[in-house]
């Protein structure tokens, strides 16, 4: 497995100095997880940041009441969890995989070693900046805009533009995902598909 090459083709890495994708990859543990499983529980112990490769994570929180609500479905390519290595050393959410995912699994204290290195420290922090730009563009998005254009934005952002899309998770999920109920997503499916508007 090449996995210098895998994160050269991920948008987060690929803009990423050589000799700081290949110090990565040399502490990348390859991990599969299947569909439905818990990557890691909320308030877990973190010794691990992870890269999606394929497949699709999602990030939520569960409310006193013992609700659940979704933080993020992670796309592949996106570096999760890194929240532990200066915030707290605890998961501040739980991960499960929406359906087969495979995963690089960094550890901690390796990944804290290679920030003292001065460039990969500032290939890091331009990562970073990279994902809060596009998190702040997501919640103006979800404030700013409706459940149908939420709808869209998600199928874009998860598939692309195509006329035919076969979603990888369930309903439910996907309500989840743009923050409304499964039954308030069953009526705006059926008010797309009377008004031919749903991918195929």
């Amino acid at each position: 497995m090449d996995k210098e090459l895998i994160l050269s083709q991920t948008s987060l890495f690929e803009q990423i100095s050589n000799t700081s994708r290949k110090a990565l990859a040399d502490i990348c543990l390859p991990k599969n997880i299947k569909k439905k499983s818990i990557l890691f529980h909320e308030d877990d112990k973190g010794y691990s940041i992870y890269i999606l490769v394929n497949g699709s994570i999602q990030l939520y929180k569960t409310t006193p009441e013992g609700k659940d609500v979704v933080i993020k479905i992670i796309k592949p390519g996106e570096l999760f969890a890194e929240v532990v290595l200066f915030e707290k050393d605890t998961y501040p959410v739980s991960a499960l995989a929406l359906m087969n995912s495979f995963l690089f699994m960094v550890p901690k204290f390796q990944f804290l070693c290679l920030l003292k290195n001065e460039d990969f420290m500032k290939d890091f922090i331009g990562m970073l900046m990279q994902k809060m730009r596009y998190l702040t563009r997501q919640i103006q998005y979800l404030t700013l805009h409706d459940v149908e254009d939420r709808f869209f934005h998600f199928l874009k952002d998860h598939y692309g533009k195509r006329e035919k899309i076969r979603l990888s998770i369930s309903k439910k999920d996907l309500a989840k995902a743009i923050g409304t109920k499964p039954e308030t997503l069953s009526r705006l499916l059926l008010r797309l598909k009377k008004r031919k508007k749903l991918p195929g």
